[in-house]
């Protein structure tokens, strides 16, 4: 059985120690495992009129019964204008927000007139006009489009106050289509192929490698900025690359024997196969790079995300997801050339994921992370947001505990990839494939049999 669990904490006013201004309550409940969602429309007929110009604005709001006998709003239609047979859009919810999982928990809908002013935050409804409500329940709405499913709409204060009230309209339910949520993991499981590449920022800016100051400080006895966030993030990252083998590229350094500065070039010295083996060979390869180039610049992005981009362009059919890790220093020298990249990567396979380190401000990576502004470019909007920015230094652990600070670290990079990932996948269409049986060896087979 699911358990309702329920904490509360008073609250003290700032200034006034010892004075309690108000109590919060906290309410959780365990959430049912249940990966189905469900695709489902609605319209009213023969709504009340609430409008004494024109008529309603009517909009639903479903809410999920809790197991205390409470109710929380799970959904809410967009308004239709000035109708009282409105037929709202269809709307995809997953049946654990909706009755987690419980297919006879009590569903409650409720309909309302939009007024203009009206608050549209959950604790504000009550400022709208209320035209009616009906119950439902999972079970009852998975019979689809059927007499069961017309629903009249009851207004209990109009119904005690009126002995001929008989209802204010009826809400039907249209259609009604189940589908499974489908995870990261399903597709890796289906052998979708994960391609990993770094690309470390080796401007004059981070000093030079042999001075303690230096971001890329070449110690005896500790890893340096650069390294602690290429093992914290790639260690992660390596567990989903099946062949473990990365591409590793370097951008803003002059390079032996003849000095030509390049903003993308292998860290193992061959343009021709610039892999290597797991993250400890990139960590290689980085390190023998400090001692055969030469740091410079300027900062270049778009370089290694166009390098990145065209192999992605190249397996656009849901077999490969390539992510990209570039770690650098400072401000971008090529912000036009980079958001350019970046609007075009976003429509492939694609996710870009940058640490910053050192002491700089990072506002242009902000820019680029996209999170509340997407990014542009030419007039382009990127189709997605692909970009992924984290501060290193909000992550250094002042108490020594490295360990928890890179987990953390690690974390919070890798948080939107498997959101990145599924927009992509879901505006494609492509579906995961079904995991391959298990091996069974030829004589445990036999054995069975």
């Amino acid at each position: 059985m699911l358990r309702q669990k329920w904490c509360q904490a008073g609250l003290l006013y700032r200034g006034i120690p010892g004075k309690r201004c108000g109590t919060i309550i906290v309410k959780a409940e365990e959430i049912n495992n249940c990966r189905e969602l469900v695709l489902m429309q609605f319209c009213g007929n023969k709504l009340d009129k609430k409008d004494f110009f024109g008529k309603s604005d009517p909009f639903l709001v479903f809410y999920r019964s809790n197991e205390d006998g409470t109710f929380t709003i799970c959904h809410k239609t967009e308004v239709v204008k000035n109708t009282l047979n409105p037929v709202w859009q269809a709307f995809k919810i997953p049946v654990r927000a909706l009755c987690n999982g419980d297919y006879d928990r009590t569903i409650k809908v409720e309909v309302y007139d939009w007024e203009r002013g009206g608050r549209s935050s959950d604790s504000q409804i009550a400022s709208h006009d209320f035209i009616g409500e009906f119950t439902t329940s999972y079970r009852e709405l998975s019979r689809g489009q059927s007499q069961f499913n017309v629903y009249e709409v009851i207004n209990p204060k109009k119904k005690a106050k009126k002995k001929k009230y008989l209802n204010s309209g009826t809400v039907t339910l249209l259609s009604f289509l189940v589908e499974t949520e489908v995870t990261f993991l399903d597709y890796l499981k289906g052998g979708t192929q994960i391609n990993f590449t770094v690309a470390i920022d080796f401007t004059a800016s981070n000093g030079h490698p042999a001075q303690p100051t230096s971001l890329h400080y070449m110690s005896p006895y500790q890893l340096n900025a650069y390294g602690m966030a290429l093992k914290a993030v790639g260690e992660i990252i390596q567990d989903y690359d099946t062949d473990k083998m990365f591409p590793a590229l370097g951008f803003g350094a002059k390079l032996p024997p003849d000095g030509r500065v390049s903003h993308e070039f292998a860290l193992n010295g061959n343009p021709q196969n610039p892999y290597c083996a797991g993250i400890d060979g990139v960590m290689e390869a980085y390190y023998q790079s400090l001692k055969s180039v030469q740091l410079y610049g300027p900062t270049n992005f778009s370089p290694v995300i166009n390098h990145v981009a065209r192999y992605a362009a190249s397996v656009e059919d849901g077999t490969q997801y390539f992510i990209l890790l570039i770690i650098t220093d400072g401000v971008i020298s090529d912000m036009a050339q980079t958001k350019e990249a970046i609007v075009n990567a976003a429509c492939l396979p694609m996710s870009i994921i940058i640490v910053g380190v050192g002491p700089a401000e990072f506002d242009a990576m902000v820019e680029l992370d996209g999170d509340e502004v997407r990014i542009t470019s030419r007039g382009r909007r990127a189709e997605r947001d692909i970009v992924q920015f984290v501060p290193f230094r909000d992550y250094v652990d002042r108490t020594g505990n490295s360990v928890l600070s890179m987990a953390r670290l690690a974390k919070d990079v890798l948080a939107e990839i498997p959101d990145q990932f599924l927009s992509y996948m879901r505006t494609r269409g492509f579906k995961p494939q079904p995991a391959p049986p298990p091996y069974t060896p030829p004589g445990e087979l036999h054995t069975q049999i």
